[in-house]
């Protein structure tokens, strides 16, 4: 008879959080002075940022997001300098933390500036597995130019693109971007909400209005033309004190599944959980072709969409979640060979009214 032995194996389920990225951006740009370049830095809510930047259209928007995002705000700035490449910049960004979204913040002044923004963030899924957006300025309106012939321009600069990774913002106003940026990072709404929201309240902070070469300010005809070419905007409505935005549309060709940051959002950030996930499973005998194995690996991958649909309802007002809650068939596990499985998820978005019509009748039957 053999001597008695005891094992105790400490087992890890993967059952943890996973860390989220969601609000923290990377903010790329120029160097207002000599010495800032070619350096990361880490910044906050409570950041002084005039001291640790020089002026620059860098640090404009830095501010202009920093008061937009509000409470607990972090993110992170790369000042370049005039001869660095900025893709080679969030490269080595990338080697020391991870962001929802890259904010560049010197304009893109033609399409192929920002087809080349959007290859580079495409370029990080395969590279780093990060699933990022990105918000690109573009010009604002020169001194010379009339608001028509600003509005030809600034519609060329998108035209024929697709590129769902990229918002494309006018400076309009000198600030837009980080206006823009900061409002996606507030903590009082969701990730799944549209910078349009007007209950997220008026806009902090925007430069100063614009006029062009006739002394003609900015008109809503002109914001509703942007917006219509999916440049991403302020507005505002007569008769409502102050301003707040327009869609956030991306630069997704017509008809794709993208068009809206509030769906982009959602979907990176399951992207990000279920890729998780996903790597501890691999080699995993737990995930087999069973249909035990499936019914319990179809609840371990839907784990992150419910924890996104949670809602909190205080009184009788419902805040709801980022997504649906998922449902029965919304995760298909298929096997298609004995060493690989292909797993098809489906994220449900609420949808908010971007237009309202009321209708008012005149009842005139009362005795």
């Amino acid at each position: 008879m053999s001597l008695g032995k005891v094992t105790v194996n400490n087992l890890n389920q993967g059952q943890g959080d996973v860390a989220a990225i969601e609000r923290h951006f990377l903010f790329v740009g120029l160097a207002g002075a000599e010495g800032e370049e070619s350096q990361l830095f880490s910044v906050n809510a409570q950041t002084d940022l005039e001291d640790l930047l020089a002026a620059s259209p860098l640090r404009t928007q830095l501010i202009a997001a920093q008061l937009n995002a509000g409470q607990n705000w972090t993110a992170a700035v790369y000042p370049l300098a005039d001869d660095e490449d900025v893709f080679d910049a969030i490269t080595a960004a990338n080697e020391v933390q991870s962001f929802e979204a890259v904010v560049f913040c010197d304009d893109s002044t033609d399409g192929a500036a920002l087809n080349a923004k959007h290859d580079y963030l495409e370029s990080l899924k395969a590279s780093h597995g990060r699933f990022v957006f990105g918000i690109a300025a573009t010009p604002g309106i020169a001194a010379l130019q009339t608001w028509t012939q600003y509005e030809t321009a600034a519609v060329a600069i998108q035209a024929g693109i697709a590129a769902h990774l990229i918002m494309a913002v006018p400076q309009l106003h000198g600030n837009n971007v980080g206006v823009l940026a900061g409002r996606l990072c507030n903590r009082s709404v969701s990730i799944a909400d549209s910078p349009m929201r007007v209950a997220t309240g008026a806009v902090l902070g925007l430069g100063a209005a614009p006029v062009d070469s006739a002394e003609k300010p900015l008109a809503l005809a002109t914001l509703n033309t942007l917006a219509e070419a999916r440049l991403s905007v302020p507005q505002w409505y007569p008769d409502l004190e102050g301003i707040y935005w327009a869609d956030g549309t991306t630069l997704d060709a017509a008809g794709g599944d993208y068009q809206y940051i509030e769906h982009l959002r959602p979907v990176h950030k399951a992207s990000r959980e279920v890729r998780i996930l996903a790597i501890r499973r691999v080699a995993d005998r737990q995930l087999n072709s069973t249909p035990t194995s499936i019914a319990l690996n179809t609840a371990y991958f839907m784990k992150p969409l419910r924890a996104m649909s949670k809602a909190s309802q205080i009184g009788n007002t419902l805040f709801p979640g980022d997504i649906q809650p998922p449902q029965d068939g919304d995760i298909s596990i298929a096997w298609t060979t004995n060493k690989a499985v292909t797993i098809y998820m489906k994220v449900r978005p609420y949808n908010s009214p971007k237009e309202i019509t009321v209708n008012l009748m005149l009842d005139l039957s009362s005795q």
